[in-house]
């Protein structure tokens, strides 16, 4: 999976907090809160984007619309099994994982897992 630069994870936070395609007129609207951004500089990034399969873009009009390809919830699970499948030895990188995470989402993800499995918690 791609690594994303930072005007590339602006653009997909945008994607993602709108929750539906945009042109990119309005994605510049958003991401130039924070900075001045050039139209060709937002088209170009969101092309990019296109090409590395993170945006689909449908015609309307005489523009394009992007939405991000998947949710960032899928992005995010796809990047963390990215990680766990670099290492030939998963269960020393589990148990770390387990260990690190705030009790909250510890208790979460054991919540998770017995649902999968079938057993209760207690």
């Amino acid at each position: 999976m791609a690594n994303l630069g930072s005007l590339e994870r602006a653009l997909m936070d945008v994607l993602w907090d709108a929750g539906e395609p945009m042109r990119v007129r309005e994605l510049l609207v958003e991401l130039n809160g924070e900075r001045e951004l050039a139209y060709t500089t937002v088209q170009t990034v969101a092309e990019r984007l296109v090409k590395k399969g993170m945006l689909v873009r449908t015609p309307h009009r005489n523009a394009f619309r992007y939405a991000a390809a998947r949710s960032r919830d899928e992005h995010v699970t796809a990047l963390m099994l990215e990680a766990l499948a670099a290492s030939p030895d998963r269960l020393p990188v589990l148990a770390r994982f387990a260990r690190s995470v705030e009790e909250e989402d510890a208790l979460a993800l054991f919540d998770e897992l017995a649902r999968r499995t079938g057993r209760k918690t207690g």
